[in-house]
């Protein structure tokens, strides 16, 4: 769902430099069975020619009696390396330009103009440069840009860190007694809103036309609303291709969790493409199951167990507790709805007098509860509770928990979208869904196209 690489600049055989968004992070997954496992070595011809440009014992010469801050320290031999080969680099460009080395004949009027001078702030420091110009102004670099006063590389740090939960201050100081330069708040908070356009456009990107499985379920977020600061609901949808792989589908915000704006994501969805969802997976809120039957009327709605046996458990005495729980298992442990059903009577007459509200609420929301014990065990574990995306709201809180409160929605869905990337940089594939994709096969026939 997410776009692809990144794309060429004009005229050049290099990338054009992108903040971390979640196609780059999702170039950095692991890879799947039977993949490559990238290379983190240079490539042979680029590693020959620098042994070339430097061999070993010059190297040695070079760095005979320097100190380790003479050699990676701010203006270092590391430092000033770097600076020769931006320079170098950026002098190749113009003489492409131009159509002429220096010195030689002009191909037509534009020739050489002097050089300014820049510092760029870089993963090695802070790195001065010349950067070359020519006569009529039309000269435009691609590895250094015009104004640009960083590298790729440090973009990217900044936007790591911002999604790791630090805020903008703290990677100011960060950066500044890691690498020894001076970028303010506002540039980083400039660095991070690069990703806005991104976000907007993988809120509306189109998706998969069937997922076999979709966790809904909300994030409560505090955010500053009228001079005060209110509690909304940030809500999202985690869906599993056919493929097996987890995809977050959407941000959607709310002042409170309710059915009637679950609806309005359903729609959504559905406008972006999708036509059927198989499994939805959802926490027992009231009115949810009918607003997806509503919009997709073939899915088997799940409720989470895990949150019926908690809603149960609030009915009961502390030194009861473990007790009702056992007598509850065997009723979702069951080889099937009917044996599950016998298990439920069974808990009624023990528990029944003492706690009558157990076994009704259960009764009440049966329909929904039992979908998942017609499944096969791979398939069981992946739906009966909505763990999944709970373990995403976890990945998200981390990177929220030190703000206290964002100054509005689109702060807020600017770190969420941030951590949503992070996680999914680090979610592996289901190793258990080719017996899940044959299952899945099996009970809904053609609906599922894997």
């Amino acid at each position: 769902g997410a776009p692809e690489g990144r794309p060429e600049l004009p005229g050049s055989g290099r990338a054009e430099r992108r903040p971390i968004t979640m196609s780059t992070m999702q170039s950095k997954r692991r890879p799947g069975a039977g993949a490559e496992p990238p290379d983190p070595q240079l490539p042979r011809e680029v590693a020959d020619r620098l042994a070339g440009l430097l061999p070993e014992d010059v190297l040695e010469d070079a760095l005979k009696g320097l100190s380790a801050e003479e050699i990676t320290g701010a203006g270092g031999l590391l430092t000033q390396l770097a600076g020769r080969v931006i320079e170098t680099a950026l002098g190749a460009e113009l003489t492409a330009h131009l159509g002429h080395p220096p010195g030689g004949v002009p191909a037509a009027g534009n020739v050489r103009n002097g050089a300014g001078t820049k510092t760029l702030h870089t993963d090695l420091g802070p790195v001065q440069i010349k950067t070359p110009r020519d006569r009529d102004g039309s000269f435009e670099p691609q590895l250094v840009g015009k104004r640009q006063r960083r590298l790729a590389g440090l973009d990217d740090k900044i936007l790591a860190l911002y999604a790791g939960g630090m805020s903008t201050r703290d990677i100011a100081d960060h950066l500044g007694e890691l690498y020894g330069i001076d970028v303010s708040a506002d540039t980083i908070s400039n660095v991070t809103d690069a990703v806005l356009e991104d976000v907007v456009a993988w809120r509306s990107r189109p998706l998969e036309r069937v997922y076999p499985i979709v966790y809904f379920d909300a994030l409560m977020v505090k955010m500053r609303v009228d001079r005060s600061v209110a509690t909304r609901a940030c809500y999202l949808a985690l869906g599993v291709t056919c493929d097996g792989e987890r995809e977050v589908l959407g941000i959607w915000w709310q002042d409170s969790e309710g059915a009637k704006f679950w609806l309005a994501v359903l729609n959504d969805l559905r406008r972006r493409g999708v036509e059927d969802v198989l499994i939805s997976c959802v926490d027992g809120l009231a009115g949810f199951p009918e607003a997806i039957e509503a919009t997709f009327p073939q899915a088997w709605v799940q409720t989470c167990i895990v949150h019926q046996i908690r809603s149960s458990l609030r009915y009961v005495n502390y030194r009861d507790r473990k007790k009702v729980a056992s007598a509850l298992r065997p009723i979702y442990c069951a080889a099937n709805a009917d044996d599950a059903l016998t298990e439920l009577e069974r808990f009624d007459s023990e528990w029944g007098r003492q706690y009558p509200m157990i076994a009704a609420s259960w009764r009440e929301h049966w329909e929904h509860i039992i979908p998942f014990l017609s499944l096969p065990e791979p398939l069981r574990k992946a739906v009966y509770t909505t763990n999944t995306i709970e373990g995403l709201h976890r990945q998200i809180r981390k990177a929220i928990k030190t703000r206290g409160h964002f100054p509005d929605e689109q702060a807020a869905t600017k770190l969420i979208y941030l951590a949503i990337a992070k996680s999914e940089g680090k979610w592996r594939a289901n190793r258990a869904w080719t017996a899940a994709r044959a299952a899945l096969k099996i009970h809904f026939g053609d609906r599922f196209p894997g």
